[in-house]
């Protein structure tokens, strides 16, 4: 089925509506400080907006109807894993960090373990958060060649310029209003769909008489080792990921930090819900297509078409949301844990254009890693790496400064910082058996730990302000 004038006057509508908001949370950005978290007056659903917008992207939607296409509710793992990842936050994490008057977690690392701690944080978290850039550009290059009869270098430029456009103006402003926005639409649009792949199907019953139970409806389908390990790296990986601590940082107060968490905890697993029901529901009828295209082929042919044009925009917005979010994640890091260190007494105005033009050129440099790279990819593998990479680098040194607090030295939480990283690094490239992250979890946590029962012993404490 061909797109027509419904489809187009649908998906005009839904990019019209995200983009207005878009331009009108400029008019909110006087300062960086307004840029980068909102001016700390973000309410529960702008909160929810920030994480969610960028928690939910292609990989929660494209990368996870194409993930259930191949191996069934394995899938799940991206969005369920991410939500427990949130109600970790919410119960946890949000009073001592929102209790801080900081605005990246390197700078939270650094007010315990140094500046060498933080820098290395910041880096190290920057390079996770750019290669899960790069597969939301993927997402975006495979809704828009499903749609389009375009080049794959003309769609990943186009991805790119509107990724730029999402957050260029507004920061974290424009984040978490076009967040909330595209978060409700893709809600809508993803149970909607999971709901008529269901009834196209014939019901619960049709599925479990077409697919066997292992691996279709197991959760751990591709492997106890290879699922458990995407479990915990979405787990760790939002538990380290400067964007949603962002959104907490951005709020106006306690109860609507925890608000913004808890509802991103529930909504995010309902999402990958809809994303299996459509691979599914197309692994059955259309076995033979590229399973990346599962989504918006199923959009595209099964949905009236004013409906399926406004779940095509909210495809493209959700990856380029999740890409941009990333974007302005990274470009804080750098700027106020890099440059700032660099240019200590800038002005507010130099700030906040080094925040726009860094945004542009992380979005360059992952465009120039699209156009290299084979476009044959599984988009949640470049995510799970990405996340695998940040929560090594920063969950357990982070959670060591929330909990323990002066008991760890500089000089150890310097290297569990240094050492997680670089094992999930040479993990990756030499392709060990056991997933990475593992070791990389393991060699930060017993340095953490060692330090600590070291200085427990003699009695040091190494609280310090930055």
């Amino acid at each position: 089925m061909e797109l027509t004038s419904h489809h187009a006057v649908g998906m005009a509508v839904a990019m019209l509506a995200v983009f207005g908001i878009g331009i009108y949370s400029g008019r909110k950005v006087r300062t960086a400080v307004d840029f980068s978290v909102s001016g700390r007056r973000a309410g529960s659903f702008l909160v929810m907006g920030t994480i969610l917008g960028t928690l939910v992207g292609g990989a929660s939607t494209i990368g996870t109807a194409q993930l259930a296409f191949l191996y069934g509710f394995s899938a799940w793992w991206f969005t369920l894993g991410g939500g427990i990842g949130c109600l970790i936050i919410a119960i946890f994490l949000v009073k001592p960090m929102r209790e801080t008057h900081f605005e990246t977690i390197p700078r939270f690392i650094s007010s315990s373990y140094g500046t060498t701690a933080g820098v290395m944080a910041a880096l190290f978290v920057s390079l996770g958060m750019f290669i899960n850039i790069v597969p939301q550009v993927f997402s975006s290059v495979a809704l828009l060649s499903s749609m389009f009869a375009v080049d794959v270098r003309l769609a990943a430029l186009l991805t790119v310029f509107l990724a730029v456009l999402y957050v260029v103006f507004g920061g974290a402003w424009g984040t978490g209003l076009m967040g909330v926005t595209k978060i409700m639409l893709t809600c809508l649009c993803m149970i909607a769909a999971g709901t008529v792949a269901l009834f196209l199907a014939g019901g619960p019953d049709s599925f479990t008489a077409h697919f066997p139970p292992f691996p279709w409806f197991s959760l751990f389908g591709r492997g106890l080792n290879t699922d458990l390990a995407a479990a915990f790296s979405l787990m760790v990986g939002v538990l380290s990921s400067q964007i949603y601590f962002q959104g907490v940082f951005c709020s106006r107060d306690l109860k609507a930090a925890r608000g913004g968490a808890l509802l991103s905890a529930v909504l995010a697993p309902a999402i990958g819900l809809g994303g299996i029901l459509v691979g599914l529901f197309m692994r059955m009828h259309y076995p033979d297509i590229n399973p990346a295209q599962a989504l918006p082929l199923f959009v595209i042919n099964y949905l009236p078409a004013w409906f399926a044009g406004i779940v095509l925009a909210t495809l493209l917005l959700a990856a380029i949301g999740t890409g941009a979010g990333l974007t302005l994640g990274v470009s804080t890091m750098l700027n106020r844990d890099i440059y700032l260190r660099l240019r200590p007494n800038a002005d507010d105005r130099q700030v906040l254009k080094v925040f726009r033009v860094l945004i542009v050129l992380v979005m360059a440099v992952a465009l120039a890693v699209v156009l290299v790279v084979d476009g044959n990819v599984l988009i949640l593998s470049w995510s799970y790496l990405s996340l695998g990479l940040r929560g090594a680098t920063i969950c357990f040194p982070l959670l060591a400064v929330i909990f323990f607090k002066g008991k760890i030295s500089p000089i150890a939480g310097t290297l569990a910082v240094i050492a997680g990283p670089l094992i999930v690094i040479s993990g990756t490239i030499v392709n060990l058996g056991l997933n990475p992250l593992y070791p990389g979890l393991g060699a930060s946590l017993l340095i953490l730990f060692a330090d600590y029962f070291r200085n427990k012993n003699s009695g040091k404490n190494y609280a310090q302000k930055e």
